[in-house]
C-alpha cells in the first residue's frame, strides 16, 4: 500500500512539473538568444528594448521581437569594459554601468559612447551595477564591491542633474544590486542581494535618502533587477530562484512567476500599454518576452 502511494506521489509530482513547464514555455517567447550573460534591460520609450552582455562586448537592441546589435565595444575615443545596468534619459541617451572599469557611460541614440563619470573623490567606482533616473533628471546607481552578507562595502550614489556632482548617498551595504524609484518619487528601492532582501528608502526632492527598511525578503536566491508595473507592483528577477516575484506596494508577495532558466537577472516593461515584460536570463543566455497580464501567469500565485 505504501509503495503504491509513493508511486502515485511521484507520478503526480512529475505531471505537475511538466504541466507547469508547459505553461511557462507557452507564455514566454525567446526574442534574443546566444547572449553572453544578458543584463540591464531598458525600454527606450518608443519601440525597442536594449540589454547588456556582461561577458560579451556588445549591447543588444530588440525591435518587434527581432534582435540586432546596437553597439559593439569601441576602441575610440576610449575602450570601455563590460556593461551591466542600463537606463534611458528623457533625451533618448542610453546610460550604462561599466562594472569592469568602474564608470558610468552615456551613449547617444546614434551610438556615440562617452564617459559620464568615472569616480568619487579621486577614486574610481567599484563595480557600478544598476541605475535609475528620478523625475528631476538625477541619476541614482548602485556600486557593490564584495559579495557576502557580512561584507558591507557596497554603496549608493547620485549624480545631480544640474551640476553633475557625484554624491555618495549610502554605504555599508551587502552587494547593492537592482535599483528603482517609486512612481510618486517618494521612495528608492535597492536590492541588497547578499542579504536576500530589498530595501526601501525615503527619498526627498533634492535626492537625499533616509530611513531604510526591509521591504521584502526573498530567500533561496538573490533579488537582482527590479521594475514597477503600471499598477505600482514591484517585479523582482530572483537570480538563482528560477522565478520573477511580484510584490505589492505594501511589501507582500502576491505572485510567483516561474521562468525558463534558473538565473533571471533583470527585467523591464515596455510596449504601448507598458504591459510587455522582458526578462534577461543567464542560464539559457536568452531574453524572454511575455505579457504581464496574461491568464496563464495567474496559475502561479505565491502561497
Amino acid at each position: 500500500m505504501k509503495s503504491t502511494t509513493c508511486v502515485w506521489i511521484i507520478l503526480l509530482l512529475i505531471s505537475s512539473k511538466s504541466y507547469s513547464q508547459e505553461i511557462v514555455n507557452k507564455n514566454f517567447d525567446v526574442v534574443a538568444d546566444n547572449q553572453q550573460f544578458p543584463e540591464g534591460a531598458a525600454w527606450d520609450g518608443i519601440n525597442s528594448i536594449y540589454s547588456s552582455n556582461c561577458y560579451g562586448n556588445w549591447i543588444t537592441k530588440i525591435t518587434a521581437d527581432k534582435a540586432d546589435t546596437f553597439l559593439i565595444k569601441p576602441t575610440q575615443p576610449f575602450d570601455f569594459g563590460k556593461t551591466n545596468g542600463l537606463t534611458f534619459d528623457k533625451n533618448g541617451n542610453l546610460f550604462a554601468c561599466d562594472y569592469s572599469e568602474g564608470k558610468i557611460l552615456i551613449i547617444s541614440p546614434k551610438g556615440k559612447c562617452e564617459i559620464y563619470t568615472d569616480g568619487f573623490e579621486g577614486y574610481k567606482f567599484n563595480r557600478p551595477n544598476d541605475l535609475a533616473f528620478d523625475k528631476y533628471g538625477n541619476l541614482f546607481f548602485t556600486d557593490p564591491k564584495s559579495y557576502g552578507k557580512d561584507l558591507l562595502d557596497g554603496r549608493i550614489f547620485m549624480i545631480e542633474n544640474k551640476t553633475k556632482k557625484v554624491i555618495r548617498l549610502w554605504d555599508s551595504l551587502a552587494f547593492p544590486n537592482g535599483i528603482a524609484i517609486s512612481k510618486n518619487g517618494k521612495n528608492l528601492f535597492v536590492c541588497e542581494s547578499a542579504k536576500n532582501r530589498i530595501l526601501r528608502f525615503d527619498l526627498t526632492k533634492d535626492g537625499k535618502i533616509s530611513d531604510p527598511k526591509t521591504f521584502v525578503e526573498l530567500p533561496g536566491g538573490d533579488p537582482d533587477g527590479i521594475a514597477f508595473d503600471i499598477e505600482e507592483n514591484l517585479y523582482v528577477a530572483h537570480f538563482g530562484g528560477q522565478a520573477v516575484y511580484v510584490v505589492s506596494a505594501k511589501g507582500k508577495i502576491i505572485q510567483k512567476i516561474p521562468v525558463p532558466g534558473k538565473k533571471p537577472s533583470n527585467l523591464e516593461f515596455g510596449g504601448k500599454d507598458m504591459k510587455d515584460l522582458y526578462i534577461t536570463e543567464d542560464e539559457t543566455n536568452c531574453i524572454y518576452h511575455t505579457k504581464s497580464d496574461i491568464p496563464g501567469l495567474k496559475l502561479f500565485n505565491h502561497k
